[in-house]
């Protein structure tokens, strides 16, 4: 390599890592809870994850602190939008069996992801962890289940995601033993 570029390759490495660094530490790595409102009740109740009809709001009520931030969060992909082990869209939901299962999360903990590149999954409610600009942004979409077409309202959307496969969610919710969806708590291997 001729000497004079030397200096602009390693200034121009130097800035790609530091640019890198930033990107890093200006996400915010949040859980569910921070997608619900300070106020609204907790997660569990009777047994059964927080679903829309037992909230006074329905879910609908949307936590704003975080709008235009750079998120990362973790949860269970479910497809809306794919073409074969491709998927151009997915609802990020926070336990597996949400939206098809059984009953549907309030839409304030539903995320529309549409992600950077196509994602490659293998499974629906694949475990993934999305980063991305979180909008508070109520859409609704169709999903294509077993028993027919339900339309299902997130409360936020993610354009433009990185998605990578993760192991475990941190956050993700149990089932009681006793719960006729305990089935789902199964791990995957």
């Amino acid at each position: 390599m001729n000497d004079r570029f030397k200096p602009s390759v390693v200034l121009a490495a130097v800035l790609s890592v530091s640019a890198a660094a930033n990107a890093s530490a200006d996400t915010a790595h949040i859980f569910w809870k921070d997608l619900r409102p300070a106020t609204q009740a907790v997660a569990e109740d009777a047994g059964l994850p927080m679903i829309a009809a037992k909230l006074p709001d329905h879910g609908e009520t949307l936590s704003l602190s975080l709008q235009d931030r750079t998120i990362q969060l973790a949860g269970y992909a479910l497809p809306v939008d794919r073409d074969g082990d491709l998927v151009y869209q997915f609802l990020l939901v926070p336990w597996t069996g949400a939206c098809s299962h059984m009953p549907t999360p309030p839409p304030n903990q539903i995320v529309l992801v549409t992600p950077a590149h196509p994602y490659k999954m293998s499974q629906a409610y694949q475990p993934v962890a999305v980063t991305g600009a979180l909008k508070p942004d109520k859409e609704k979409s169709q999903l294509f289940i077993l028993d027919g077409v339900s339309v299902i309202q997130s409360g936020y959307s993610v354009r433009k995601a990185e998605v990578v496969g993760v192991d475990t969610v941190p956050d993700t919710i149990t089932l009681p033993v006793n719960s006729p969806w305990s089935f789902l708590n199964k791990k995957k291997n």
